[in-house]
């Protein structure tokens, strides 16, 4: 009877043991399969970081283009203004060189007439 015992108790130890196997491998297969998912969605998701990254360095890069031109156009319409105020402004004072009198009476009715719009 010894014996028999001794034999239920190393089969048990042993199915024990199987089990235990059983359960140790099943949580390594499951780690593994774990990391490999986790590896593909960290993947995923490094590539979309990317590519949304590459996104906006574009968009940033043509809205920086576009102010650029923006900056350049309103500087030439300056410029072209400037130009155009200066010429204004020579034949203004050529027509007063020429024509004094004429001036300042176009001045005071100017002011004359400046005056009567701000009274009211």
């Amino acid at each position: 009877m010894n014996n028999e015992v001794q034999t239920n108790d190393n089969n048990v130890h042993g199915r024990i043991d199987q089990g235990a196997e059983r359960i140790k491998q099943a949580t390594s297969d499951a780690v593994a399969s774990s990391k490999e998912k986790f590896d593909r969605a960290a993947d995923r998701v490094e590539e979309r970081v990317h590519h949304a990254t590459d996104k906006a360095a574009h968009a940033a890069n043509r809205a920086s283009d576009k102010v650029a031109e923006a900056t350049e156009r309103g500087r030439e319409a300056y410029d072209h203004a400037r130009e155009r105020a200066d010429e204004w402004l020579e034949e203004v004072r050529e027509y007063v060189r020429e024509k004094p009198v004429q001036a300042v009476a176009i001045a005071l009715g100017a002011g004359w007439l400046l005056g009567r719009i701000l009274r009211r």
